[in-house]
């Protein structure tokens, strides 16, 4: 995030907002950078992609399925709206944490002790790692003394729109980015391919909230998408992993989802038609 909070200070912040006594690296110009920035760049990811897949890839014949809630775009939104500011707090002290340097960021290729074979191994392993601290966080959001109070207002759009991708409670949606933050404090990664991932991971959790089921038939059962979580919206004990389905299937947790066996909530809407 250092990289932007650099490009904010250069082009913006130092020039025409902030006093021009007060240092660019002074920690409390910096937490409240980080704080602003954090939450326009999340606005931003969230309002623009989800409004493109909204309009371009969701099928709005889903709105018609009797689990769509009244007015439920409005209320995804505004719930993602409220919970954002809230998630950003503990982010920011994970962020400012990356900026005073803890982590193990590095931002030229040769700090790569890899080269770019590191940089893309990086990748992968950043996925893996992510997709495994999800899962567990994610099944431990089920369990019952955390669901009801965090994690239950995510599930109450049952056929979800891209617009639930970030309607969470604070605490939920804080827990499930966690591995996201952990991963470069426990491994080396480039700081461009951070924020390539950061807005993916983004882009990934509307993209599984976003109605289409389409998936290459060689990989639906090992693709995590739209048709398996939107199964785990509508039977909550199923398919929590956020990009692959093998922790589901290490944890017993995998369901193969209903839209590929013509069950699922198209096939109900076209059955209604009939």
């Amino acid at each position: 995030m250092d990289l932007v909070l650099e490009a904010a200070d250069r082009h913006l912040l130092t020039p025409y907002v902030y006093p021009a006594g007060w240092p660019e690296g002074e920690p409390c110009r910096q937490l409240l950078s980080l704080f602003v920035i954090t939450n326009l760049g999340a606005l931003a990811l969230y309002l623009l992609f989800g409004t493109l897949s909204y309009y371009f890839i969701f099928d709005h014949e889903l709105k018609k399925h009797p689990q769509f809630l009244e007015n439920q775009v409005s209320r995804e939104i505004a719930y993602a709206l409220r919970s954002l500011p809230w998630i950003s707090v503990p982010t920011v002290a994970l962020f400012f944490a990356e900026v005073r340097g803890y982590s193990k960021l590095y931002d030229n290729i040769e700090d790569s002790p890899y080269g770019w074979s590191g940089v893309f191994l990086s990748m992968l392993s950043f996925l893996f790692f992510t997709d495994m601290g999800i899962y567990w966080i994610h099944r431990g959001l089920h369990h019952k003394l955390f669901y009801k109070r965090f994690h239950k207002p995510h599930h109450l759009w049952k056929i979800a729109t891209p617009f639930a991708s970030h309607a969470f409670h604070p605490v939920d949606g804080f827990m499930q980015s966690l591995p996201y933050h952990v991963y470069p404090f426990l491994f080396p990664l480039h700081k461009v391919t951070y924020l390539g991932l950061y807005i993916f991971v983004n882009v990934w959790t509307i993209s599984i909230h976003d109605g289409d089921y389409r998936v290459p038939r060689l990989l639906r059962h090992v693709i995590n998408g739209s048709a398996h979580h939107t199964d785990h919206h509508l039977y909550f004990d199923y398919n929590y992993g956020q990009y692959f389905t093998l922790w589901d299937k290490i944890g017993g947790s995998y369901k193969s989802p209903t839209s590929f066996e013509g069950k699922g909530p198209h096939d109900y809407l076209r059955k209604e038609r009939k």
